[in-house]
């Protein structure tokens, strides 16, 4: 029997096996063992479930949820257990996985028609745990899409049958438990067994599917009460339903018909509408509120949304003066380190919080100060000689990441002040099953404006990722309630506007990378679009901020 040689990176190791040897055989034959049980392989830098078999020369790496491909696996296994308990149960009743929050997913029972109370979730999780009992396989089929498709319109998901038939593929792979069809475009565990600790709780008005730590499987993500993002998510929902849009699939209709232009201008007219709202509520409290601090994750648009915050101050009769919490940063020497030793420059400590106070209360006592400059290639501090003094109309605009954090205006009366915590919750899912990670989205801006503005790879943006999201986690997300008001700053059409940009920044990843797993992934996500075409895209939206043409001067 005709033998292929593989090279296990766990093990540093060259083995051969027959033809046709499957992931799982392999790794039970060299008895892996990882900290949590294995859910795939990265083989030849590609994600690859466990029944995958080998045909040719490969390199091989076996990964557990400590992995975020594979902790994407054992979500993705997860709501298709959560999918079959329901539609057991209520079998009238749609499951809408509607986004991540709280660490689980928010989901809904469409038509389900009374309240949801503790025995509902009590049925459900208990004939999940059933299901997990049963170590029923997770079976993966190559079908004539036209089966494919009839199939999905039978079970009630006719936007995942539609996003299917867009592909306009000859086979598409759909993935079974038991007779149960389903997709979650990505690889799933080998069976139902492997999904050993999750929980369900009420969450408002739905459900909250709770995962584990990917750092601590054991225990669960502690659920919160977020009751700022809950709403804003609530406001991305009442958009969605102005366009009548709510997945790629009907996104790609809009495009299909050539009605993108029309996408494009409401959903620009929503966000000057929220802006010129918010401006607004501002304005009503002007005599107390001098001080507007604007804060967000990366590539959330801080920056264009401030100068367009301030355009609407100056409508309503204020005179509004941008301020960079980054020109407040200590000196190179000075910045912390993070425990990998490298300068942390998210952390609050980066920040001279007592000259930034000392010059806030100067300004809110009526005095002169001297604006900070930092220069970022000598990590120096310096006084760029631009004074501000605050007049009777005047208001400060504060820009930078830390700004709902508590711990940076420690001497400032909090009645001067108005919190604003921006992000892109992305507006759009797969389908009912499958929502898009906000992140992404973010990912993808990021990568754009590192290209054209800072002239980075993609490989480059990629690599420093996992690093800026551990930082947002610690800095930025754990304060986003101390906002006095969020704002969403996705739009419906930009992902498929995104692709054009990021795709060809993508295909630059090399095979031997590293990094080419994410980009594989990203470019898989990203082929489920019609491209939209970036020419009706206004020069004050937030998204010029990355593709360029802003009217902004940055």
């Amino acid at each position: 029997m005709k033998q292929v040689e593989i090279f296990c990176k766990n093990t540093n190791k060259f083995y051969r096996y027959p033809l046709g040897t499957s992931l799982l055989e392999i790794s039970n034959d060299l008895n892996i063992q990882l900290e949590n049980t294995i859910c795939g392989a990265v083989v030849n830098n590609q994600v690859k479930e466990l029944s995958f078999c080998i045909v040719k020369t490969k390199t091989i790496e076996f990964i557990d949820v400590s992995n975020q491909d594979g902790f994407r696996m054992y979500t993705r296994s997860l709501i298709f257990i959560l999918y079959a308990a329901v539609r057991k149960l209520y079998p009238n009743v749609s499951l809408q996985i509607q986004n991540g929050i709280s660490g689980g997913y928010f989901c809904e029972m469409n038509g389900f028609d009374r309240e949801i109370s503790a025995s509902h979730i009590f049925s459900i999780l208990q004939e999940m745990k059933q299901i997990v009992e049963k170590n029923i396989s997770f079976v993966k089929k190559n079908m004539i899409t036209d089966d494919v498709v009839k199939l999905l319109f039978e079970q009630g998901l006719e936007d995942k049958a539609c996003l299917f038939e867009q592909q306009g593929r000859m086979y598409s792979s759909l993935y079974f438990l038991n007779d149960l069809g389903d997709y979650f475009y990505g690889d799933l565990l080998p069976s139902t067994g492997y999904v050993t600790n999750f929980g369900l709780i009420k969450y408002f008005d739905g459900l909250l599917l709770q995962v584990p730590k990917q750092k601590n499987f054991k225990k669960l993500r502690k659920a919160v009460q977020l009751n700022k993002l809950f709403e804003i998510y609530q406001e991305q929902k009442d958009w969605a339903k102005i366009l009548n849009i709510s997945t790629i699939g009907h996104l790609n209709d809009f495009t299909i018909q050539h009605k993108s232009g029309d996408v494009i201008k409401i959903s620009e007219a929503l966000h000057e509408k929220k802006i010129a709202e918010i401006a607004n509520l501002i304005s009503s409290k002007k005599d107390d509120i001098k001080v507007v601090f604007v804060a967000g994750p990366s590539a959330s648009g801080k920056t264009t949304f401030s100068k367009r915050l301030a355009v609407q101050l100056a409508v309503n009769g204020l005179h509004p003066h941008q301020v960079s919490l980054d020109n407040y940063f200590v000196d190179r020497e000075n910045t912390p380190k993070d425990e990998f030793g490298e300068y942390d420059f998210e952390t609050l400590e980066a920040i001279d919080i007592d000259f930034f106070n000392r010059q806030l209360l100067n300004l809110l006592r009526g005095n002169e100060v001297t604006l900070p400059k930092f220069d970022f290639q000598q990590g120096l501090r310096t006084q760029n000689g631009e004074k501000l003094k605050l007049l009777e109309d005047d208001i400060l605009i504060v820009e930078g990441i830390h700004g709902m954090n508590p711990g940076l205006i420690t001497k400032i009366d909090s009645k001067n002040t108005f919190k604003i915590f921006i992000s892109a919750l992305t507006q759009i899912s797969f389908d009912k099953h499958t929502h898009v990670s906000t992140a992404d989205n973010r990912l993808f801006r990021r990568m754009i404006r590192d290209s054209k503005y800072r002239g980075y790879p993609a490989v480059e943006t990629i690599k420093r990722w996992p690093s800026v999201r551990r930082g947002e986690e610690k800095n930025i997300f754990p304060y986003q309630e101390n906002a006095d008001i969020m704002f969403n700053s996705a739009t419906l059409y930009e992902l498929a506007v995104l692709k054009k940009y990021a795709e060809p920044l993508l295909k630059c990843v090399c095979e031997n990378q590293h990094e080419y797993t994410e980009s594989v992934r990203l470019l898989t996500f990203l082929s489920y679009f019609k491209t939209i075409d970036d020419e009706e895209i206004p020069p004050t939206s937030l998204l010029r901020e990355f593709l360029g043409g802003s009217s902004f001067v940055y």
